[in-house]
């Protein structure tokens, strides 16, 4: 089956996203474009691409990035997210990967696709690299202002998610705070704290950023502010070191003949902590497969995140999972009714 590409997502659309689905046509993959097809078709023309097959829907409305979620959705009911999840609650496609507007893709997934069972506030998850492994962070966006009872929905999620994903029966869930000791942290993760201790979830404690990064936890548990803030930060600083290394490298010879002998280890820092080896994170708790990427994501970022979707698609992972949400999640309101 289908996977939908918002053709009017990206800061640039829709060139990375026509170039991305060029790339995924060209390995086999079934995608279809989403979009203003009028400016879809002067695009496809201007990339020399018009001998190309390209599958497009028309959706004539376009959200951009400084549109409000729900003012957008009534003003522009055409729009290139409405129109794409339309068609994954109909049945007619799998998946939807946008680089578009956060808000606006939450609220459209939230009203069309509706929430799972028990989940009140679904959770932009992302999949961040840690030492010697990987690790599952939630909320990175979606919601900025939370309550305690969302956090603890964030870690079943994410505990359910980890749990299919690196193959842990029992993943160790973190929660985000500027200290170990249970009383750290603003009121939010101290009474978050409270709820993740009694929920019957294989709970670590608070983590600290250091931690994470040292592989201390498998789910990392947030807020969508400071989630927001963690992730764009981790992804500077990688920026950084990345460019600083390439700097030095180039500034002297034998730094050059250093460069090329150390060139394989560099090549592996530099995948690993790309953000556009992944693409895309997925939105926990809707009732649908749904991929919000960065804003400035370029075809190679927009295809990793086709990949992604494909990857979940095929190993059932939305169907496993929301059955394993509603477990744990049953499990964790009893632990703490019987708690009380």
């Amino acid at each position: 089956m289908t996977i939908i590409l918002d053709a009017m997502g990206s800061d640039d659309f829709p060139e990375p996203e026509i170039l991305a689905a060029f790339e995924l046509l060209r390995l086999g993959e079934n995608v279809l474009l989403v979009g203003n097809k009028v400016i879809i078709e002067e695009h496809i023309s201007k990339l020399n691409l018009g001998h190309v097959n390209f599958q497009i829907k028309d959706a004539p409305d376009v959200v951009e990035m400084t549109d409000k979620p729900v003012e957008s959705a009534r003003k522009k009911p055409n729009n290139s997210m409405a129109i794409g999840l339309n068609l994954i609650k109909n049945g007619e496609a799998e998946a939807f990967v946008t680089a578009g507007n956060t808000g606006a893709a939450y609220f459209n997934a939230v009203t069309i696709l509706k929430r799972l069972s028990g989940i009140s506030r679904p959770a932009l998850t992302a999949i961040i690299p840690v030492k010697n492994r990987k690790c599952v962070f939630m909320d990175t966006g979606a919601n900025a202002d939370c309550r305690p009872e969302f956090l603890l929905e964030f870690a079943v999620m994410g505990s359910a998610y980890a749990s299919r994903l690196f193959n842990t029966p029992t993943p160790k869930v973190g929660l985000l705070a500027n200290g170990e000791e249970a009383g750290k942290g603003n009121q939010l993760v101290k009474d978050a704290y409270i709820l993740l201790q009694n929920s019957g979830l294989n709970f670590y404690g608070n983590i600290e950023p250091k931690e994470i990064f040292f592989g201390q936890v498998d789910v990392v548990v947030a807020d969508g502010f400071s989630g927001n803030i963690f992730i764009k930060s981790s992804e500077a600083v990688a920026k950084l070191i990345i460019d600083t290394l390439k700097d030095g490298m180039s500034s002297r010879f034998l730094s050059k003949i250093g460069y090329l002998l150390a060139k394989p280890a560099f090549s592996t820092l530099k995948k690993m902590l790309d953000p556009s080896e992944t693409g895309a994170g997925i939105l926990l708790g809707v009732n649908g497969l749904v991929f919000i990427g960065h804003g400035r994501s370029d075809a190679k970022a927009l295809v990793s995140a086709v990949k992604l979707a494909r990857n979940t698609i095929d190993n059932h992972l939305l169907e496993t999972m929301q059955a394993e949400i509603h477990e744990k999640l049953t499990q964790s309101n009893n632990s703490i009714e019987s708690r009380s």
